[in-house]
Order: structure tokens, then sequence, then C-alpha cells
């Protein structure tokens, strides 16, 4: 089985899974269509088409047409999923643990990923009932989840206890780590700008990290977004990069950029190496005399120029990508005295519980609360009040 991602002549892209004899799996890809329709992201589109091949290879496995799919089947899945070894691509391969099975690197689905799997065959399931091409019920049946009543960390809406509607999991699932974010250190950044010797490169590494921005954001800006003047840039939702580039979030912002050294950045970019004979609006181009000249580059070539200026700073880690400069700048916010609603607007986040994550790195009320149960606090007024008389 395979997925086949193709760019149309009209600029519009079509994602397909083929079966073993490479036809199309009509139910798969009507879902697909349908995706397509609600303007869902390219990304999103081929990362559904290979969430329900696993599924599909599940059912050819155990001899099942898709509506034989039952709940008892729903837990064999899920061990078929946990078992699964996939071939990791050589640019995964220094950010993943990988498992040599017969000279080729291999690795476990990661559980966040079979959580993924199993929401996009439970979404499939429900647009097939919504659809009738399905009489029963969805086999991922979920259920009522009493833990998120129970946590008190969580994130609740406006009168939650008044609401009738109650908070929903999915009854087959895998534990995850609520893992935190890890900022870079002064160190490293230092080091990676040490190493980043082209224009375009320091001008998009400084936007990331000193505007918070998502890579897919920083990729997508136009010329028209950056107001110098104003010491200011506009994040909008554009679905126009040739190379299927978007930005994550629908939430349209204004981002500040005090820091000189941003704005500067970005200035000497577009001023000295940044190609004018093109009529491209993207601020960030390829240059030099290739095939690709003029062109906005994608996911992977920021992929690729943040890996290697790691590599020669020799902070290269796993957990070390483009996307932890926006996390670095959360952290230094927060660190810094942002309020937690102004750090959620500055970052474009939908829900106050995206933000929350930054509070848990360094809880200025814990720090408190724990200065003051061991009497620190004390001991510093009273050093501030005797230390003049001293001097004196």
């Amino acid at each position: 089985m395979a997925v086949r991602n193709a760019l149309l002549p009209g600029g519009q892209r079509t994602v397909e899974l083929l079966n073993d004899a490479g036809e199309p799996v009509a139910a798969v890809n009507t879902y697909l269509r349908h995706l397509a329709a609600r303007n869902c992201s390219p990304n999103t589109l081929v990362a559904y088409a290979h969430d329900l091949q696993h599924l599909w290879r599940f059912l050819a496995q155990q001899h099942l047409d898709w509506r034989e799919f039952k709940v008892w089947h729903t837990v064999e899945f899920l061990g078929y999923l946990r078992s699964l070894r996939i071939p990791l691509s050589p640019r995964r391969r220094s950010i993943a643990e990988a498992l040599v099975i017969d000279g080729q690197p291999m690795a476990q689905l990661a559980a966040t990923t079979v959580n993924r799997i199993l929401a996009a065959v439970s979404s499939f399931y429900d647009f097939a009932i919504l659809s009738a091409q399905l009489d029963s019920g969805n086999p991922l049946e979920k259920t009522c989840d009493h833990q998120q009543a129970r946590a008190t960390n969580r994130h609740r809406p406006f009168m939650d206890g008044a609401s009738r509607q109650r908070p929903l999991r999915r009854r087959v699932s895998v534990k995850t780590v609520d893992r935190l974010p890890r900022p870079m250190s002064e160190q490293q950044i230092d080091a990676l700008f040490a190493e980043l010797h082209c224009a375009r490169d320091r001008a998009i590494v400084r936007l990331m990290l000193d505007g918070g921005l998502r890579p897919g954001e920083a990729l997508c800006l136009h010329l028209e977004d950056i107001r110098y003047g104003q010491r200011r840039m506009v994040v909008r939702y554009r679905n126009d990069h040739p190379k299927g580039v978007r930005a994550k979030s629908r939430f349209e912002r204004v981002v500040d950029l005090h820091d000189p050294a941003t704005l500067e950045a970005v200035s000497t970019y577009v001023m000295t190496e940044r190609p004018n004979d093109g009529d491209s609006p993207f601020v960030f181009l390829v240059g030099g005399a290739g095939r690709r000249r003029l062109e906005p580059p994608g996911y992977p070539a920021l992929f690729k120029l943040f890996t290697r200026a790691c590599e020669r700073a020799r902070i290269r880690e796993p957990w070390v990508t483009p996307h932890s400069l926006r996390h670095t700048h959360a952290t230094l916010m927060w660190e810094a005295g942002m309020r937690e609603l102004t750090l959620q607007k500055r970052l474009g986040h939908a829900s106050p519980e995206s933000t929350r994550i930054y509070t848990r790195i360094s809880d200025r009320q814990v720090v408190a609360d724990y200065r003051r149960a061991l009497g620190l606090d004390q001991v510093e007024s009273v050093t501030d009040i005797t230390m003049p008389n001293v001097a004196s």
C-alpha cells in the first residue's frame, strides 16, 4: 500500500491511498476528499492517509472488511500498532531512537503517534456513519472522562459545571507522558548563531527566537507583513506557499519586535542578500544560481540548515529542533514576568492549556511559597535593612 501525494496543474494538492494492486481505496479517498473540502491542511491529509494505511494493513492481515471492524477488534489493533516497527528515513535517524534489524534502522511508533492513528480511525468511522456508509456504531467508542473532573490543573471553560456536556475519551488509547518543553540555554543560542554564516538563515532563526514564530509562520511571511516603523509584524494565515507550508494556527496576530537585533537581521537580509530580480512576495527566498533560485524554502530546507548549524556548534540533541526556538522564547518571556494571558496572545494559542505548559517550567508563585516556607524572604529583608547601617 502507498500514499500518493500529487500536485494538480491548478495548484491544488490531492492525496490518495492506494492498495497493493495500485488501485485507489474508495472509502479512504472519499474521506480524504471530505477533509480537503473542509479546507484542512495538505499535511493533515497526508498524515490521515498514512494513519488509515495502518488500519487497512491490519484489516488485510486479519482478513476483514473495513465494515467488519468491531469494538473487540480495537484491542488487537492497538497491539498491532504497539508491535509495529517502521524504517527510519535518513532525515530522522539523528533525532529518533532506532533499533537495527537486518541492517536497517527501525523505530517503534511513539505513544502520541498511536493515539493519533486511533483518533484518525475514529474520525473516519464517524464520517462513514454520517455519510450513511456504515449503519453500526463507531468501533472506537468513547466514554465519559471522569479523570478530567478529578484533575485540578486542567483547563475548564467558563461555567463548565453548569453545562450538560461531559468530557469524553476513547476507551482504547495509550498513556502518554506530559513532557515539559526544553528551552535552549544561552550558551547553545550563542553557539548556534556563531555557525549561521548566511544572512537569510540568521534572519529566520532570529524571528523564530525573538518573535516566537512557528516554522511555517516564518516561512510564509510576506514583505508587507514586516512593519519596520512600528517595530512589529503581522502573522497571517495563508495557503499560497508553493511547497505546502502553512501556519498551524488559523488565528492571525500581531507580534511586536522591540529587540533591535531582530529587525536589523531581517533588514540586512532584505537589503543585501535577498534576490531583487523576482516578484515573489515571500520574505525568504532561495538565492544563488541554481534551479531553485527565487523559490521560497520549505520545511526540509529549514530543518537541514538548522541541523547542520547545530552539528557544527556541537549542540545537536534529539529535542533541539527549529520549534525549540519557540519554546525558548516562551520560557524567557514567562520568566521575565509576562502574564499568562499576554503570552497566550503573543504565541497565538487558541487554548490557555497550550500556554500553561510554560508556567510549569518556572512557576513564580511556587518559588515564592517555597522561599517563604524556608524563611529566605525574612532573611533577605533583615539583610536589606542592616546592610546600610554597617556601611555607614
